[in-house]
């Protein structure tokens, strides 16, 4: 092989590791973006999971209350008869 065709031969191998490293970079960009836009949503996903839940502890404790009510209610016929 002559000096040339070594050359040529390097020449050949670098831009083949370029495009290869462009893709990688290209691939790695993507990834990055698609992290980034799903902490995004994780991080609007939060205050309406914390507001869900504030609203069913409420429920619970309107339902815990109407139970309570309903079995004063109970009683007081049970009591009546």
């Amino acid at each position: 092989m002559t000096a040339e065709e070594d050359i040529a031969s390097v020449a050949a191998q670098l831009a083949d590791l370029t495009r290869t490293v462009e893709g990688m970079e290209s691939r790695l960009k993507a990834i990055s973006e698609q992290a980034d836009s799903q902490q995004r949503r994780a991080d609007n996903q939060q205050p309406r999971a914390e507001a869900q839940q504030e609203r069913i502890d409420l429920a619970a404790r309107e339902l815990a209350d109407v139970s309570e009510r309903l079995q004063a209610a109970a009683n007081a016929l049970r009591e009546s008869i």
